[in-house]
């Protein structure tokens, strides 16, 4: 991806030692948003805490409120698209595919070897499918907590700062607690017996007192190492997912949510990435035309063509596909494996996100760092993921 030239935003520039031989210049921390202040702010968390902290308050036991239908609508305008912006990453050139052949090659087809053993066994029986259900579920921890301490790592090195080594321990330990919470709260959910992981269960929600707290000395702590208090947004997506896995002890059907807010919270990177590859695309438009708003315009229809493909794939990947499938499996092979074929499906772009991510999105990475945050002035330090 090209870089953009950068424009608009201050920087703050740590001045050199007094006495130091060192020629190159001095660091750069970033100062910007991801789209912009108010919608950065709502999608890393802040529109999920005014949703949810409400819901909470109420004491209902019930926390879906819609039914199923509405549901699949907004799983297909919000949720699925974060799926397909992410197989945008990983199969938009031919550099990429062959950089990451794990994500883009040998791990896809891994999985769809075992979705046809999945479908040709569950004639007698749906043990595969359940392996299937449960290494996503479990996966799904690791992608929701992996992705929180990204989004403050990210948002603070937007606002001038970062988390030193000390503090990203504390702070990614607390994560990792949320982790344990996730996984008891599957078992203790899911289980025949849920009575025989019960007090797993119940220590791990205790455990989240712990994860609270050793999260705020870390973001203390960080306060009293640079005098200003962590940035804002990074606080927001921190406290987020606390919030979040109330709202899923509350009520489990609640996790329906969880997954939007989620969905959500990343969308705003995948569009950067994709707003910065349409601007750099257009500069050499504008310098001919000696036109802001010829690149502009550009920019904007690129960006059109993109929010309408990536509803229209959602749709075909979230109503039409699962209904076609099921329909031609089920006739292929009975009843049973065509039930299973939507689901499996699910499962399959769940596993195949929960996996580029985590091998796309290293914001350690210059060259990440490069494409994600070419709007901005930025150098290479602060950034640990």
């Amino acid at each position: 991806m090209a870089r953009v030239r950068k424009h608009t935003n201050s920087t703050k520039v740590a001045a050199p030692h007094k006495g130091s031989a060192s020629t190159s210049p001095a660091p750069t921390f970033a100062r910007g948003s991801m789209i912009s202040p108010v919608v950065d702010f709502l999608c890393v968390g802040g529109l999920s805490l005014l949703v949810m902290i409400p819901m909470l308050v109420s004491g209902r036991s019930d926390l879906v409120l819609i039914g199923a239908g509405a549901q699949a609508w907004l799983a297909t305008a919000i949720n699925m698209p974060h799926f397909m912006a992410s197989y945008r990453l990983v199969y938009g050139s031919k550099t990429m595919i062959a950089k990451h052949k794990w994500a883009a090659i040998y791990l896809p087809v891994i999985m769809l070897v075992y979705m046809a053993a999945a479908v040709w066994q569950a004639q007698e029986s749906q043990a595969l499918v359940i392996v299937f259900i449960t290494i996503s579920s479990v996966y799904l921890a690791w992608h929701y907590t992996g992705q929180v301490w990204g989004m403050m790592a990210s948002f603070a090195f937007l606002g001038g700062t970062s988390f030193d080594k000390t503090e990203r321990v504390l702070i990614r330990t607390s994560l990792r607690i949320l982790l344990a919470w996730h996984l008891s709260w599957f078992l203790f959910t899911q289980l025949r017996d849920p009575s025989r992981v019960e007090w797993v269960y119940v220590a791990a929600s205790a455990a989240t007192v712990v994860a609270f707290v050793i999260g705020v000395v870390g973001l203390v702590r960080h306060r009293r190492r640079t005098g200003a208090s962590p940035p804002t947004l990074a606080v927001v997506a921190w406290l987020s997912i606390f919030v979040w896995y109330a709202i899923m002890a509350r009520d489990p059907k609640a996790l329906f949510w969880v997954q939007i807010a989620h969905a959500i919270q990343y969308l705003a990177f995948p569009v950067r990435m994709e707003i910065n590859k349409a601007h750099a695309d257009t500069q050499p438009a504008s310098a001919r035309t000696a036109s802001w708003r010829t690149a502009s315009w550009q920019t904007g229809l690129h960006m059109t063509f993109y929010a309408v493909g990536l509803l229209l794939i959602s749709f075909l990947i979230g109503q039409v596909v699962p209904k076609a499938m099921m329909g031609a499996v089920g006739d292929m092979f009975g009843e049973e494996p065509g039930k299973a074929a939507p689901i499996l499906i699910l499962m399959f772009i769940n596993i195949h996100h929960y996996f580029t991510d985590g091998v796309l999105w290293h914001i350690r990475n210059p060259e990440v760092r490069k494409e994600l945050f070419a709007h901005v002035s930025h150098t290479d330090r602060g950034i640990t993921r």
